[in-house]
């Protein structure tokens, strides 16, 4: 029995080391494309930037189709992807991982919850007499892991393991916060037809799963019939990879990967590797010709830089310690406060995810900029930051290398 625990643990330490490794890894990536979009608007290739993303892409069958440009395809379709695998991230974390229990859960969600509501909060403040950017209110509550991953892999063992575990679990929730948020506030124009369409979908995948259906074609079929009827509905399509990801089984009767790791594994490499500096390169092409120190003071930028550079580390690091001082949750053992606070100035990296929120607040081209300049102001100035707190309060544990 002993020997069984013992391998079992074995390997969840091989799997989350992997994890961690894959998301370093992608946020270096997200950075080079993020930057690459940069230079091509900014040196000249601006034109044929846009005019790429511009590009219309049709698939129809009969006369039923679906008609997007190529930037709406990466944002609604490959992202849908994405989210999948948080869903899966999320349902695996939950059931067996480190939200498991509440021992485990508490301070990263207590630190979540923080550094959602406090960025939330200031940007509402910034833009209390701009009523039209009252919309983008979620955009600095959003955390980019793969992007503040890949800051805490410059450190090397100078940041702890047990550093990073409390920001991949305050991630986790904080995906968990996003996805909501999408769900309850950006949504179009509902159709009652595809909705219907979308929640039988949704049912069939869940009696599936109840049924022990293991095959993961099924699910993957089932979920790209929801994702259509999703996208029709109004409702934003990315849902329907999460809906679609919690029906995945989680545990089997016989041994071996359970479909949803056997997923969540194959899956990974895609997502951190291709769709995500897909998307940064989609959607950082920010000119910075002609701009200055007014542009980022007009109340759009400034509520989204403000909330996410001093939104997420008064929010994050505000919230633990509150929790710690009223006994709620304890910081973790090897984990100083200097160092938490670095942690918290890293999750106001929020590039990606704040990026996406920020297309569904101001789908239109007026704001796309002042977004852009935004979140890339916060999140630089955040990631700066932090790795400089991090470098002069780390130390050399041992533990930066494994779980």
């Amino acid at each position: 029995m002993a020997s069984e625990a013992t391998q079992v643990i074995s390997g969840l330490r091989v799997r989350l080391n992997e994890f961690i490794a894959g998301e370093t890894a992608g946020g270096f990536m997200l950075m080079g494309a993020a930057l690459l979009a940069m230079l091509l608007v900014n040196l000249g290739a601006a034109q044929a930037y846009d005019a790429l993303w511009h590009i219309p892409v049709a698939i129809t069958v009969g006369d039923y189709g679906i008609d997007k440009t190529l930037l709406h395809w990466v944002n609604d379709g490959l992202m849908a992807v994405f989210f999948f695998l948080v869903g899966l991230e999320v349902k695996r974390e939950i059931l067996g991982g480190e939200l498991s229990s509440w021992s485990q859960a508490s301070l990263p969600v207590f630190c979540a919850i923080g550094g959602m509501a406090v960025p939330a909060a200031i940007f509402l403040a910034v833009n209390g007499n701009a009523p039209a950017n009252m919309d983008g209110w979620a955009i600095p509550a959003a955390t980019d892991i793969a992007f503040a991953l890949g800051i805490l892999a410059m450190l090397g063992k100078r940041v702890p393991m047990a550093l990073k575990l409390l920001l991949l679990a305050i991630a986790i929730i904080d995906d968990i916060g996003a996805i909501v948020i999408i769900a309850l506030f950006y949504t179009a124009d509902l159709s009652l037809f595809a909705l219907i369409g979308g929640g039988a979908a949704a049912t069939a995948l869940f009696i599936l799963n109840r049924l022990g259906v293991t095959r993961v074609a099924v699910y993957v079929l089932l979920g790209v019939v929801m994702w259509v009827f999703v996208l029709k509905s109004g409702v934003h399509a990315t849902l329907a990879g999460v809906v679609t990801a919690l029906a995945v089984p989680y545990r089997t009767k016989g041994e071996g990967k359970s479909p949803l790791e056997e997923l969540e594994h194959s899956l990974h490499p895609y997502v951190a590797y291709l769709i995500l500096p897909l998307f940064a390169f989609a959607n950082a092409g920010v000119s910075f010709a002609g701009l200055g120190l007014g542009d980022l003071i007009a109340p759009l930028p400034l509520g989204i830089a403000a909330g996410l550079f001093l939104g997420k580390q008064l929010g994050v690091f505000g919230a633990a310690g509150l929790a710690s001082a009223l006994g709620w949750a304890k910081r973790p053992d090897g984990v100083s406060w200097a160092q938490l606070y670095g942690l918290a100035c890293l999750t106001g990296v929020g590039f990606t995810m704040s990026l996406f929120i920020g297309s569904l607040a101001f789908p239109g081209p007026e704001q796309e900029d002042a977004v852009k300049l935004g979140v890339l102001a916060g999140s630089l100035a955040s990631g700066l930051l932090g790795f400089v707190v991090l470098r002069l309060f780390g130390r050399g544990t041992g533990e930066g290398g494994t779980v």
